[in-house]
């Protein structure tokens, strides 16, 4: 089940990025293991046990300070096809488990680097998160509103589309490469590399003079009347996007504004006090109705759901763009494929870790486990 059917996959436990991207590749059908640490505290902070960005593996505990414990992540790989580690440049080495000593046990082996500022440069071996990444790579300081400082947003530009996506894409890109050249090759995955890729349309606005304002003052960030959220009298919001002139008209009708306001769109100085109309008029009704009001219109405009409602909308419920898993409702994988679907996504070790199972199924003998378990190598 999956475009990734057959495909095997060692992962190292991690935080974040290098999981999620992981989670992409047990949802497209690969066979992920993941090796957490004896210690028990890989695989914990952000990501609760069996928790989404779990999904879809098995899992060991090894001792990668003991010299058995290596030997084992060594045989796994022979019949690996992937390898993934997120440790910062030099850590997997010192361990007895970088490129050079695993793509000699396997020379077709992709081997995944998942860090945050690379495997080389200035800041290659310091400490930093999401919202360092983002902000050298230009994408943070665009986020907020005029006047203010920049937003951040969450963790989502650099630990995951930045991240851990685009750390999925390359080592399914050398996968493919690797069925015309049958060999391996070291995928170095930068998340502030990633998040600057995601300002790609960015660089192009600004070069055309479509963003040269500050923060907050250009059509895509807040500033334009039909590109930002309004409130409604629940204090909930509504998204409007309609961007065209056509559905700008659309939305207008649908709010009682007069026809001459049509010409306001274009009119960059007459964007405050549109919008100051806009928000009067979204204010008198309940998220609710204007819900209502626009659910068969191409105005652009939908209503601003948590996370926590967003699987009950219409849409995403018809479409099953939510699942529940061991009880927990999340995301379902994306994207779709008609030929080789997706399986539904199960709870890491289908809610139990079997290490013997595991580890035989990976080719080591019985006798090897439970004497790797007894010496503490393997936990």
């Amino acid at each position: 089940m999956g475009p990734l059917h057959g495909v095997r996959v060692v992962e190292i436990a991690s935080l974040a990025p290098a999981p999620f991207g992981c989670m992409i590749l047990a949802d497209m059908g690969a066979e992920v293991i993941r090796v957490d640490r004896a210690d028990g505290r890989a695989g914990a902070g952000i990501t609760p046990p069996s928790g989404p960005l779990d999904r879809g593996r098995r899992s060991i505990a090894v001792n990668l300070k003991d010299p058995a414990g290596v030997e084992v992540v060594h045989t796994l790989i022979e019949t690996a096809d992937v390898f993934v580690e997120g440790f910062r440049p030099g850590v997997a080495e010192r361990l007895g488990i970088g490129p050079t000593e695993l793509l000699a046990i396997n020379p077709a082996l992709v081997y995944g680097r998942m860090t945050g500022w690379g495997q080389d440069g200035p800041l290659a071996a310091r400490a930093g998160h999401d919202i360092n990444y983002i902000a050298l790579a230009g994408a943070l300081e665009p986020i907020g509103r005029a006047g203010e400082r920049p937003h951040a947003p969450m963790n989502l530009i650099g630990d995951f589309g930045g991240g851990g996506l685009m750390l999925a894409l390359g080592i399914v890109s050398a996968l493919f490469e690797r069925q015309r050249s049958s060999q391996g090759q070291v995928v170095d995955a930068a998340m502030v590399d990633g998040a600057a890729l995601l300002t790609t349309f960015m660089h192009g606005m600004h070069a055309s003079g479509m963003w040269e304002g500050e923060r907050g003052t250009n059509t895509l960030d807040g500033a334009a009347p039909f590109y930002d959220t309004y409130m409604t009298s629940d204090g909930k919001f509504m998204a409007v996007g309609c961007v065209e002139p056509q559905f700008y008209a659309q939305l207008l009708a649908a709010l009682g504004l007069t026809e001459s306001d049509r010409a306001t769109q274009s009119d960059t100085a007459a964007w405050p006090e549109m919008k100051a109309r806009i928000a009067e008029v979204f204010k008198k009704n309940t998220r609710a109705h204007w819900t209502e009001v626009f659910a068969d219109s191409d105005a652009c405009v939908t209503p601003v759901l948590s996370p926590w409602e967003a699987h009950e909308h219409p849409h995403n419920t018809a479409r099953d763009t939510f699942i529940e898993v061991d009880g927990l409702v999340q995301p379902a994988p994306a994207p779709r494929f008609d030929r080789t679907p997706n399986a539904a996504p199960v709870p890491m070790d289908d809610g139990g870790r079997d290490v013997t199972a595991t580890l035989t199924n990976w080719g080591l003998e019985e006798s090897t486990v439970a004497a790797l378990t007894s010496s503490g190598a393997v936990c």
